[in-house]
């Protein structure tokens, strides 16, 4: 299995109305330290491979926007939103409230 097969199987695991940091996701992919490679994994998924992208934010409870994504900074808060996640008036997601806390 590839370091993305391994993020996409953990990011397919996420619940609606819950959220993960790339941090959080790498590490339970036994990837600990490598968030940025789960953004550049979760920046190549297409909407055939059925992956919840927009349920993966950075540590600050935020979206991570980006200048190549093209307007999907957007529609990932509007995805968000659409599944019950309430953004601050700062743009930050309640972490406490919403991350994911898998199974052990």
């Amino acid at each position: 299995m590839s370091a993305y097969d391994a993020i996409y199987a953990i990011v397919r695991q996420i619940p609606p109305g819950k959220v993960a940091t790339y941090g959080q996701v790498a590490e339970l992919a036994n990837l600990a330290g490598q968030a940025r490679l789960v953004g550049y994994a979760l920046y190549r998924v297409t909407h055939e491979l059925e992956i919840p992208w927009h349920r993966v934010i950075n540590a600050k409870g935020e979206i991570s926007e980006s200048p190549f994504r093209h307007g999907d900074d957007h529609l990932q808060r509007s995805l968000l939103e659409q599944e019950g996640i309430c953004f601050s008036a700062e743009g930050r997601i309640n972490l406490r409230q919403y991350r994911w806390q898998p199974d052990a």
